[in-house]
């Protein structure tokens, strides 16, 4: 026995393989408890805007006003429960890739074959490898010959082939061999295992934070500062220098911190990503991470994987090759094509897992009749095995004459070299396989012999193989996939392809999904031959990047977003999960996708439809739209408050806003954010303009006071109102009740102004028809508290007269015209600003 404890074949001892397991652990990933309720909700609550929450709850509460109280409860309630489900299945990743280990292995120890659990397998044991079986370790192969689907570690739907005289053929943990069987001796455990590694990227990777939620914890940050400043300063003013009560100076200070609270920032931020979430999962679309729905609009470049992504992950044969014509296997097909066909049928097993092999016998059940496929597909009289170096596995049929008819397929070369084919005739057939394999097909070579004689050759060299022909196999393009690409061009989103397969096969669906018809291919080799500035400078003029590994993909998001973009990845497999968890929009494919992709990724797509990405891609852009428009719309509806809560106190007149008069406006303004503007269709333009830039915020400083001049124009005619007001015969009762009347209908008035501003206001009620429920509940709200005396004293007012109703229209009608000239200008200013970013953009 040598130094490992191994002697010939006879494996491990019992004895060793054990003290093996004590001292390297496992044959699985480490797993890690998720994070308990308390501190994920704990989490939640110190965020600035559930803070703001729960102040203005609590605020509320102590005024009385328990309906507003109890609703901003009850947000933060839910908000917390959906944050606690969505942190729950940031876990999925890594016990996914623990679920995916094969769950027994057979194994080689004191002579004997046992089956083991996977977890037990340890370096050193000899594995027992047959057609079928997950490998459990990473492991070196000894003796015989297998192929791999290794297409959930590299992205490559094609089986690789694993000669054992390839002086080291490596077989990865948590691959599957589709022919062939073998024995190896494990190198590798756990996580130090090719599938380990991608675990410790995944842990490693950092998950993105949406640009909205830092900009909004700012925002608030700023308001919450301000609004308690300005109402202590009010506080102390109307008390010290106005000489109001105490208590009245006290419930001023309250209502001013009231007119300031943004409630309505957290508020609208949550409801429209949530009902955005729902939306888009009607379009097959689901969203892990709500916050990833605001980044789809944002997405600037779209990392794509080909397998399973832009192709439909399903072998089929596209092309057959005889008799030096090409005909195409998708139509009925020549009866010389057919004998190919016959012949490819027999060389493989009905009983294979080679994706490959099933596409042959697909295309057989379809093309030969019922009885000439049934008498090809019975088991074979003989058949050889995979020989090292030859890439072929014949199969052998009687025949009625008693002769036996042989059919073999492999690669080109490797059926060439069995064939007594001239040099002329192999030179037309390899620039054949190199003429298939440029249209994005896999070529398969088939021969054919006969046999008479008694005993079998020790190995196939010592038939006379005939060369049939060549068979082209292709992973489809989705149908969809050109028109999706087109509507992301259209959108300035560029598209670049991340696979691992040949570049020649990235290179035929690039063109045929019209990803570029003269696309520029980056190896994954060449990729680490470059430094990250080398790599950025490349990056801008790459499409295809070819035969990448899992870290490879997780640098190009890194460098891609470290150039300034936000980066949307695709994947359905176990390599693409770093990338996806990296990236600012992971998006895992929810059928043929693994559980590690989709519990990496942020969006699943549940039908795999790239179409359904670019659909979801609209959404977003439309959802974030939305938000701008509401957002600036709460700016312009908090100013009149704001101005009627702080201007009369300085002024010496009476106070107009108390906080009762507040809860109802919010009332009217808390539907009109949260319903009205969410409700907002896209624009026509929403994805014939290019992804907005990566410094754009709903919060922006042009948003915020486009909204604060168009709620300062409305305060000060309603202000000028006001004023008049107090000079006639009504008094105060009359002026406040004018007032109040003007600040709900400019609540309408700014809603209107803000839903669509490329469009008359009138215009919005026909696209719309949640503005006309807002005008009905203001109109309600107003004829109730008019109509009802308890409400009338409460609030303040009385019944108008006609000096006040008169006042109150010709105020609406100056904010409509002032309306209409902030937003003119306001379009001006946008135009410009959008054709400064498209130079900027081409420059």
């Amino acid at each position: 026995m040598d130094a490992d404890g191994r002697s010939g074949q006879m494996g491990l001892s019992q004895e060793e393989a054990q003290a093996r397991l004590r001292r390297d652990g496992p044959n699985s990933l480490p797993g890690h408890g998720p994070a308990p309720l308390w501190r994920i909700a704990r989490g939640v609550l110190v965020e600035p805007m559930f803070l703001m929450l729960l102040v203005a709850s609590a605020l509320y509460l102590a005024l009385g006003d328990t309906a507003e109280a109890s609703f901003l409860t009850v947000s933060v309630a839910v908000i917390i429960a959906i944050t606690v489900l969505q942190e729950r299945k940031t876990e999925r990743a890594l016990e996914a890739l623990r679920d995916l280990s094969a769950p027994s292995a057979h194994v080689i120890r004191d002579g004997a074959e046992r089956c083991v659990p996977s977890a037990e397998v340890v370096v050193g044991d000899l594995l027992s490898l047959r057609e079928g079986d997950r490998v459990s370790a990473d492991a070196l192969l000894v003796s015989g010959s297998v192929e791999a689907d290794e297409s959930m570690l590299t992205g490559e739907s094609v089986p690789v082939p694993k000669p054992s005289d390839d002086g080291g053929a490596v077989l990865y943990a948590d691959t599957v061999l589709t022919r062939g069987r073998a024995m190896a001796t494990v190198t590798a455990v756990g996580t130090a295992t090719a599938a380990g590694q991608i675990g410790r990227d995944l842990a490693v990777a950092v998950q993105a934070v949406s640009g909205l939620q830092l900009a909004s914890r700012r925002l608030v940050r700023a308001f919450a500062l301000a609004g308690f400043a300005s109402a202590v300063a009010l506080w102390l003013v109307s008390w010290l220098w106005d000489g109001h009560s105490l208590l009245d100076s006290f419930l001023a200070g309250i209502a001013l911190a009231m007119a300031m609270l943004p409630e309505e920032f957290p508020v609208v931020l949550t409801v429209f990503l949530a009902l955005g979430a729902w939306r888009i999962a009607r379009r097959n679309v689901l969203a892990r991470r709500i916050s990833a729905v605001e980044a789809l609009g944002a997405i600037t470049v779209l990392a794509v994987d080909k397998t399973g992504t832009l192709t439909r992950n399903r072998m089929q044969v596209a092309e057959c090759f005889a008799d030096g014509r090409s005909a195409d296997a998708r139509v009925a097909m020549p009866s010389e094509m057919k004998n190919l066909l016959s012949l490819a049928v027999r060389a493989s097993p009905v009983d294979s897992n080679d994706p490959m092999e099933h596409a042959i016998h697909a295309l057989g059940r379809e093309q030969l009749t019922a009885p000439e496929y049934a008498a090809i597909t019975r088991a074979p009289a003989h058949e050889y095995l995979l020989e090292p170096g030859l890439l072929s596995m014949p199969r052998a049929f009687a025949q009625a004459d008693g002769t036996f008819l042989v059919g073999a397929k492999g690669a080109p070369e490797a059926i060439m070299s069995l064939c007594a084919t001239g040099e002329a005739a192999r030179d037309d057939l390899s620039r054949q396989v190199d003429a298939m394999a440029r249209r994005g097909l896999r070529v398969l070579g088939v021969a054919c012999a006969t046999w008479s004689g008694e005993h079998w050759p020790d190995t196939q060299h010592g038939l006379a193989y005939r060369f049939a022909g060549l068979i082209g196999l292709e992973d489809p393009p989705r149908p969809d996939a050109a028109a999706a690409m087109d509507e992301c061009r259209t959108a300035g989103i560029r598209v670049v392809m991340m696979t691992g397969d040949h570049k020649l096969t990235a290179e035929a669906i690039a063109r045929a999904v019209r990803l570029s018809q003269q696309p520029i291919v980056l190896t994954g080799d060449e990729l680490d031959s470059l430094d990250d500035g080398s790599l950025r400078r490349r990056l801008s003029s790459t499409d295809i990047f070819a035969r990448v590994r899992p870290a490879q993909k997780l640098r190009l998001v890194e460098v891609l977003q470290s150039d300034g973009n936000v980066v949307g990845m695709t994947g359905d497999g176990v390599n693409d999960a770093p990338a996806l968890k990296a990236a600012d929009v992971g998006v895992a494919m929810g059928r043929h996708g693994t559980d590690v992709a989709r519990g990496a990724a942020a969006l699943i797509l549940l039908d795999d439809r790239f179409a359904s990405l670019v659909a979801a891609i609209r959404e977003g852009r439309r959802i974030y739209d939305n938000i701008v428009k509401a957002f600036r719309f709460i700016v312009a509806v908090h100013v009149p408050v704001v101005a009627f809560a702080l201007i009369p106190p300085l002024l010496h007149w009476p106070v107009v806003i108390m906080p009762v008069q507040i809860v109802l406006l919010e009332l009217v303004i808390d539907p009109a954010c949260s319903v009205v503007f969410e409700a907002t269709k896209a624009s026509t333009t929403v994805m014939r303009r290019p992804p907005r830039r990566p410094g754009d915020s709903p919060f922006r400083a042009t948003n915020l006071v486009e909204g604060a001049i168009q709620g300062a124009g409305a305060a000060l005619m309603l202000l000028a109102a006001y004023g008049v007001a107090l000079a006639l015969p009504g008094g105060v009762t009359q002026a406040r009740t004018m007032a109040f009347l003007g600040l709900l209908l400019a609540v309408v008035m700014l809603t209107l102004a803000n839903h669509d501003p490329a469009r008359s206001l009138v215009h919005a009620f026909r696209t719309n028809h949640r503005l006309l429920v807002l005008v009905s509940a203001v109109m309600g709200l107003t004829a109730a508290v008019l109509a009802i005396p308890p409400l009338r004293r409460m609030v303040g007012i009385a019944l108008p007269e006609p000096p006040a109703l008169v006042l109150v229209a010709a105020t609406l009608l100056a904010c409509v015209a002032w309306l209409e000239a902030t937003r003119r200008l306001a379009r001006r200013v946008r135009t410009a600003r959008s054709s400064s970013h498209h130079e900027h953009r081409d420059a």
